[in-house]
């Protein structure tokens, strides 16, 4: 086949994918409404008035009337509740803290998170700090971690590092919890939020260390690149020593062609939850998108209950209703997916710190040949990365199986010993 030919096919694969991932997007009604209740209410909010796409958020301690001065400072913190709490923590912390607007680059606003201590008395110089950026949970202020807790896979994970003698914080990212509307998938917020915990933390009066190392699952381990690669100009303060990510998202063409080949189109897809949160990210980044005009009647209620369902949910619910791709779109906003799609990418692969990706060969979410596009572009932009492939194990899976070889790579970073990395050996 001719090159033309390859490029013609490879852009109208791409403007397919893309259309899947914002064809979900006007859904949202963005007026004012009123906040959510306090903590104490139950979290099964149904009430549409006040429950929009915009300004609802959980009020208490995630609210702030102060005066913001600059990103990074902390703002307040209280325990954790037991649910909400982390096993293998002796110290569990909500806290909220300022940071910068990643969709403006300008605004100040409070975002909220945790941080989670060893047990035990704190080494000289504080726990070595490790930064957890999670994956998808929604965009419902409901969903955020410091206030649902966390599924069981991820809190066996931190228990994991916990108890190696680690300390973790973790940001809940812009807009979930706080006010506003979290803007899904977008890395430079994501970059912000957990660039920003992490000042807080180290100058919070908490026993951790000055060094520390970024890791995440998913839509967390593109944060996590995505905060190395913005840390050199929004932060370089911070002594970033490494980062460990798996499951981690690429939209590059190469990438989304591979994530349209392996999506089916007319048998119920649980992967649409993922296609009905993006399409939030256009809502706040396009005045001009109309849900209602790319949107199916049938996936209309699917798509509206984002608002105020969790991810898990929306997800099972795509699959007891049985809806399909064909079924959920009526035709491609695809003039309206390419400002969203912008704003997922990286600023730079060439990362000053050396890299783990974890990949596994049965992921459906981000498929193998997305996470290789991005281990490949990252070695040839120079960054040392260090590259584990585990055939058998899908999305999930590959989370705690990868720490048997994470964990060397981690220690050798924070003591600064040589990490060579695979590059000229990919295991794919």
């Amino acid at each position: 086949m001719h090159d033309s030919k390859c490029a013609i096919m490879l852009r109208t694969l791409t403007l397919n994918f893309l259309t899947a991932l914002v064809a979900t997007a006007s859904l949202f009604g963005f007026s004012a409404c009123a906040p959510l209740p306090d903590r104490e209410a139950n979290q099964s909010v149904v009430d549409d008035d006040r429950l929009t796409l915009g300004d609802s958020f959980l009020s208490g301690f995630y609210s702030y009337d102060g005066e913001l001065e600059k990103p990074g400072v902390l703002l307040k913190s209280e325990p954790l509740e037991d649910r909400q709490s982390n096993p293998g923590a002796g110290t569990n912390i909500r806290l909220l803290y300022s940071s910068t607007d990643g969709l403006g680059g300008e605004d100040l606003l409070p975002v909220s998170g945790v941080l989670f201590l060893p047990e035990g008395a704190a080494p000289v110089g504080g726990w070595p700090l490790m930064a957890w950026t999670h994956g998808t949970v929604g965009i419902a202020d409901v969903c955020a971690p410091s206030w649902d807790g966390r599924q069981m896979q991820d809190k066996e994970h931190l228990e994991f590092w916990l108890k190696q003698g680690f300390a973790v914080v973790a940001s809940d990212y812009q807009g979930l919890g706080t006010r506003g509307t979290h803007p899904y998938l977008a890395t430079r917020p994501e970059a912000f939020s957990n660039l920003d915990i992490i000042r807080a933390v180290q100058s919070g009066g908490f026993s951790v260390s000055k060094k520390v190392l970024l890791f995440g699952q998913s839509q967390g381990a593109g944060a996590a690149v995505a905060s190395a690669a913005y840390a050199r100009e929004y932060a370089p303060e911070l002594a970033i020593v490494g980062v460990v990510a798996t499951g981690v998202p690429f939209f590059s063409p190469e990438a989304l062609v591979a994530l349209q080949e392996s999506r089916p189109r007319d048998v119920p897809d649980p992967l649409l939850a993922y296609n009905l949160l993006a399409l939030a990210l256009v809502q706040l980044t396009d005045a001009n998108f109309r849900l209602e005009e790319y949107v199916s009647e049938r996936a209309m209620p699917i798509a509206l209950a984002i608002r105020e369902t969790c991810h898990k949910q929306v997800r099972t619910r795509v699959v007891q209703e049985g809806l399909t791709y064909n079924q959920t779109f009526k035709h491609p906003p695809s003039e309206h997916l390419v400002k969203a799609f912008a704003r997922m990418g990286y600023s730079t692969l060439g990362l000053r710190v050396p890299l783990f990706v974890g990949t596994g060969g049965m992921d459906r979410d981000t498929p193998l040949r997305m996470q290789a596009a991005l281990v490949k572009r990252a070695c040839a932009a120079g960054t040392q990365v260090t590259a584990a492939y585990y055939p058998e194990l899908d999305h999930r899976g590959v989370v705690p199986a990868s720490t048997a070889d994470s964990l060397s790579f981690v220690r050798a970073a924070f003591s600064g010993d040589p990490i060579e990395g695979n590059c000229e050996a990919l295991p794919y």
